[in-house]
């Protein structure tokens, strides 16, 4: 048996905890891990394979190891064991995240402070649905108001094909006792086990952005009559903008099938990714009053008076859900695809930024610091010790 090579051995000791790596064994096998740790006494690698199983590996039996490129290390663990996470906000020092199940957990300084809604709607929590996206109010720093979506049951039985899942968008407000519902902005919102869309953000307009799923009823997303697979827009106290494209409508634009990313950029344009049919997962630049397509057009496929997406994912699946835009890029969570994608919007070029984490659920941005949430334990992934976690990547 061969002796560990030493040029070997101060490759492995320079390699972060975090980081991607696939090794090639004497054996002619390989095997990508997530990598946890050298012990340099027993001259092994400890790491974590895609399926969450700790692997080890004696180095003498390694021929070579390639350290992701596209990995960044520069990468900081900000919380953990946080519960099928949903989504991210921000105020001054102090993180919000939805819990699926229904709860809204403040992250300062890595202290934890997890508090239930109390609601007149209880947060329905199955399949996809619960309690999904969230946005602080502008004054939240003087009112504690935010906005969620989330799902409900109409008469509290249980599920009979999407007979009595709806969402809706509410205000709530933060006291001691937990988060208070204040006002409803908009219910009965198409819902189902999935597809229940869910992201909001407060435009430049200061108007409310609202993704959401067509339901399982693809044929509705082209229906104006319906918000299945639509993206929403209206004030912050949820009324209907006298310049929507529809008269009396909230419909912003149509033809969705699952949009789980919303996020625009400094010059105002908004950005969406949205999860195709097996595969054929989209970016989408969402314009006033546009047809998305779904479910005539998928892909690449063109029709009249609808709109081809400005990226899309061909037969590889990345089930993208949280996005946040950056300069000239967009940065996409992804499930299935278990890394985070940048699109950069200039040259339509598509890169791997972050990968090793598993299932990644949402993005923000902010000074120049990338921050993600895990969502290995929402029944799909694989959950590895501490998850799901908050993590901060440094933007280069």
């Amino acid at each position: 048996m061969k002796s560990l090579d030493n040029c070997l051995c101060k490759l492995i000791s320079r390699i972060e905890k975090g980081t991607s790596i696939t090794v090639s064994l004497a054996s002619s096998n390989t095997i990508t891990l997530t990598f946890i740790k050298f012990n340099p006494i027993n001259g092994c690698i400890q790491g974590i394979d895609s399926n969450g199983h700790i692997i080890i590996i004696d180095c003498k039996k390694v021929e070579s190891i390639i350290v992701s490129q596209n990995r960044n290390t520069d990468r900081e663990e900000i919380a953990t064991q946080l519960q099928i996470p949903w989504s991210i906000t921000k105020q001054r020092n102090s993180f919000y995240i939805t819990e699926r199940a229904g709860t809204i957990v403040q992250i300062n300084k890595k202290n934890m402070n997890r508090k239930k809604l109390i609601l007149t709607r209880q947060v329905h929590h199955e399949g996809e649905g619960g309690l999904l996206g969230m946005v602080l109010a502008p004054d939240f720093h003087r009112t504690r108001n935010a906005y969620v979506y989330h799902t409900y049951q109409e008469n509290g039985n249980t599920f009979q094909e999407n007979g009595n899942i709806l969402n809706r968008v509410i205000q709530i407000t933060e006291t001691r006792q937990g988060w208070v519902e204040k006002t409803v902005l908009l219910d009965k919102i198409p819902g189902s086990i999935t597809h229940n869309g869910g992201r909001i953000k407060i435009g430049p307009d200061r108007h409310l952005y609202v993704t959401t799923g067509d339901a399982r009823e693809a044929e509705k997303a082209q229906d104006l009559q319906t918000l299945h697979g639509k993206i929403l827009r209206m004030t912050l106290e949820g009324k209907i903008p006298s310049d929507n494209p529809f008269p009396n409508s909230y419909i912003y634009s149509y033809g969705h099938r699952n949009p789980q990313g919303l996020g625009f950029a400094e010059n105002g344009n908004l950005y969406s990714s949205e999860h195709g049919p097996a595969a054929h997962d989209e970016i989408n630049q969402i314009e006033k009053g546009k047809n998305y397509g779904w479910p005539v057009i998928i892909g690449d496929e063109t029709s009249p008076n609808m709109v081809s997406p400005l990226y899309q994912s061909g037969d590889d699946t990345w089930a993208p859900s949280g996005l946040s835009v950056h300069r000239d890029a967009i940065y996409v969570a992804g499930l299935r695809g278990q890394q985070i994608l940048k699109f950069s919007i200039s040259i339509k070029n598509i890169e791997t930024f972050f990968e090793g984490e598993g299932r990644l659920r949402d993005i923000l941005i902010e000074d120049n610091n990338l921050y993600v949430i895990t969502n290995n334990t929402d029944g799909r992934g694989s959950p590895r010790p501490g998850d799901d976690r908050l993590l901060k990547i440094r933007l280069k």
